[in-house]
């Protein structure tokens, strides 16, 4: 297994906008979650979570998250095990047209885990959200200062991921600790990208 020599793309169903949960109610059941059950997830529920992330939300390419300048300096990288109707591998959302590029073959989950201080909710959930950054798009506008703006990006993202995972009934944690250069090599990032934050995601456990 290894790079995709002419990228996979992989369309996502389109997002849904009248969930049954109120936002005060994902707020009030938002908790960090470490165990999932196994079960795979859907196409549709990781649609869901990707558009919470980072999903266009106007003609004029606002997201759901706010960004500085609108200079939109995140990328998603997703690590799939268990997704139905998605080979394991690793992908990169594409906001613009709601869909999955393939850019490596293979389950890197348990890669990932290794490059993340073995934190086990990393290795057991079907499929692993990685936030990461291009901080030079947001720099260049706002000098050093852009990096406090991208940082604070990343969490206005990370918490719609919670919520939205609270209104699926499914568990996510958001974790900080990994070394930064080994989620690069597992991930195959490009000099420039930063990983900022990892979220498994998974159904949820509460046993």
């Amino acid at each position: 297994m290894g790079n995709i020599g002419s990228q996979e793309a992989v369309s996502l169903p389109a997002p849904q906008f009248d969930g049954r949960t109120s936002i005060e109610n994902s707020l009030l059941e938002r908790r960090s979650v470490r165990q999932y059950r196994d079960k795979n997830l859907t196409l549709g529920e990781l649609s869901q979570l990707l558009w919470a992330a980072q999903g266009v939300t106007s003609r004029r390419g606002y997201r759901t998250a706010p960004s500085a300048g609108a200079l939109y300096p995140l990328e998603i990288y997703i690590a799939a095990g268990k997704v139905i109707d998605l080979a394991p591998g690793i992908y990169k959302y594409e906001p613009n047209e709601h869909k999955l590029v393939k850019t490596y073959d293979g389950d890197r989950r348990r890669d990932l885990w290794g490059a993340a201080l073995e934190q086990d909710p990393i290795k057991n959930a079907p499929v692993v959200l990685v936030f990461c950054a291009i901080y030079e798009r947001t720099t260049r506008k706002y000098g050093e200062r852009g990096i406090r703006y991208v940082q604070m990006e990343v969490g206005h993202a990370a918490q719609n991921v919670c919520l939205q995972a609270v209104s699926l009934g499914l568990g996510t944690v958001v974790i900080g600790a990994f070394n930064d250069n080994e989620v690069k090599k597992v991930l195959k990032l490009d000099t420039d990208e930063w990983p900022l934050c990892i979220m498994p995601a998974g159904k949820f456990r509460n046993d």
